[in-house]
């Protein structure tokens, strides 16, 4: 989704900028490509800067509800310091590094709903504006994609996911906000938990799996409680793994902490070391979220995560979700 504007800072005949991304799949911790594509105006300008911002629609819990607003999570200048003449065109290219916590936003070119942007602005003669808005798709990390598919095998769905504002005590995590996944428990846990949440926090060296289980009351927990669990894996040798038995430990390990949150646990499994811990740690507010996030409720049945993250219809409403963003992200610049 491309937009080209006039410079607003300059007023009409200023210069217009057209960022065009690479199409091939990026992933966390990866290289971003693409151009920047200037056509100079009916004059010359001296062109300063070119910066390019990674931004992201998150929620934030507070006193007094739910909110949503737009993050950016980094930035970069890709070029400047030359003059652009008038009417002249001319091509930006660029190569920039993802952070890796960037939020996957599809599996298997199926959206996940998670909206994510690449904001360029430029800076002429002292003057910025931010002159493009384009749609920013992640695909999992191997690993990542090794843990869904191995949920999906065991039976779990996918309910919704979405992007908190806020940190998870007791991490490496490294934005001001992390990636939510929420999932439907297999039956074979769905008598113990209402819900499955996952949160992964990758890192040059591994990648944090955080799991949290929004549990069903019983007589040692009246109303029900939350349980949160972390587990550390390499990237290492993960087509060679036994996925479904080491995520079915994690689950296991999981619900079957009741009450005491207090009492460290490690266990290794496939040739990882996995370090899992409890602890609130400051993942979430009081209470639970009881809607979607960002409307986009989806229900892949017990068929499994991968295959069908999302239906036609769902398909839709997060392809309108995204374009309200970019069209409102838009007006609100202009």
């Amino acid at each position: 989704m491309v937009f080209k504007r006039l410079l607003g800072a300059l007023g009409v005949g200023g210069p217009t900028v057209d960022t065009v991304l690479d199409p091939a799949p990026v992933r966390p911790g990866g290289t971003l490509t693409g151009e920047v594509r200037l056509a100079g105006g009916k004059a010359d300008f001296d062109i300063e800067h070119i910066t390019l911002e990674l931004v992201a629609r998150v929620e934030a819990e507070h006193e007094g509800g739910e909110s949503e607003g737009v993050v950016a999570f980094g930035r970069f200048t890709v070029g400047g310091g030359f003059r652009l003449a008038e009417g002249e065109q001319r091509v930006v290219p660029f190569s920039v590094t993802l952070p890796w916590e960037t939020p996957v936003t599809e599996l298997h070119g199926q959206s996940l709903g998670v909206v994510l942007g690449v904001r360029t602005e430029l800076s002429v003669a002292g003057a910025k504006d931010k002159g493009d808005l384009d749609q920013l798709n992640v695909a999992p990390l191997p690993v990542q994609e090794a843990v869904l598919e191995a949920l999906g095998g065991l039976g779990f769905g996918f309910r919704t996911a979405d992007l908190e504002y806020g940190r998870i005590g007791g991490t490496g995590q490294q934005l001001p906000f992390y990636q939510e996944i929420e999932l439907v428990p297999s039956p074979h846990y769905a008598h113990r938990v209402n819900e499955i949440e996952l949160t992964f926090l990758a890192g040059p060296g591994g990648m944090e799996v955080v799991l949290e289980a929004d549990k069903r009351g019983g007589f040692l927990s009246p109303g029900g409680h939350d349980a949160l669990t972390r587990f550390t894996v390499s990237y290492e040798g993960v087509e060679h793994q036994d996925w479904p038995a080491i995520v079915d430990g994690w689950i296991r390990q999981l619900v079957e902490h009741r009450a005491s949150y207090g009492s460290p646990a490690a266990f290794g499994m496939g040739g990882h070391g996995h370090d899992g811990h409890d602890g609130h740690g400051g993942h979430h507010h009081d209470g639970r979220r009881s809607g979607p996030g960002m409307g986009t409720a989806v229900a892949a049945g017990a068929a499994g995560l991968a295959a069908g993250v999302v239906g036609g219809m769902v398909a839709d409403e997060v392809v309108d979700e995204v374009g309200d963003f970019f069209e409102g992200e838009e007006a609100e610049e202009g």
